[in-house]
């Protein structure tokens, strides 16, 4: 079983914005394979999929983006997961906007929800697909409203590239490509 965890945060005034990427990555997976998302399950909602016979959860943590790693610990506990079959969907504004990169283990690099997955589970080694936003100015003022503003009108191409880049990305993952492959074929 693969466990896809798509961050952000819920409600209706964080749908769209950049910090919501990974929720926006998920969601635009599990439209692709006609899945839906239930209520909430061990504080997520939850999409089950079967992609070429491996059973796949699409998970979109209901804790907020900061406390991530309580629904990742839930889900690894209930389903007596292991940490080597999840991927993290995150954003990222230490890279370029639009671009994607995969990393298998390494620090948080201040994101609190990777910070979150690694207080819970006691591992820096899991698999991430980051989506890169760009870079606001650097004061923490300026950060929080450009992570928590919404996309712009003239970025949905781009985001929208984004989106089917990483599904198809996500497909050859639960195939079994390595990191290697995935890194060399997705990361800009």
């Amino acid at each position: 079983m693969k466990f896809i965890f798509g961050l952000g945060n819920i409600g209706v005034k964080y749908e769209n914005t950049r910090h919501n990427i990974g929720f926006m990555a998920v969601d635009h997976y599990a439209q692709l394979h006609q899945a839906t998302f239930t209520g909430t399950k061990l504080f997520a909602q939850v999409a089950k999929i079967t992609v070429d016979g491996e059973k796949v959860l699409l998970v979109k943590p209901t804790t907020y983006m900061n406390d991530s790693g309580q629904a990742v610990r839930a889900f690894l506990d209930f389903y007596a997961g292991e940490i080597e079959d999840v991927l993290v969907l995150v954003d990222d504004m230490d890279m370029p906007f639009g671009k994607l990169r995969f990393r298998a283990k390494g620090s948080a690099g201040g994101h609190n929800g990777l910070k979150s997955i690694m207080a819970h589970t006691n591992s820096q080694s899991f698999l991430r697909l980051k989506f890169g936003l760009g870079h606001p100015q650097h004061t923490q003022e300026a950060v929080i409203k450009y992570v928590l503003g919404k996309f712009k009108a003239e970025d949905m191409t781009t985001v929208n590239d984004l989106l089917d880049r990483s599904s198809q990305a996500i497909d050859d993952w639960i195939a079994g490509a390595s990191v290697s492959d995935l890194s060399n074929r997705y990361n800009g």
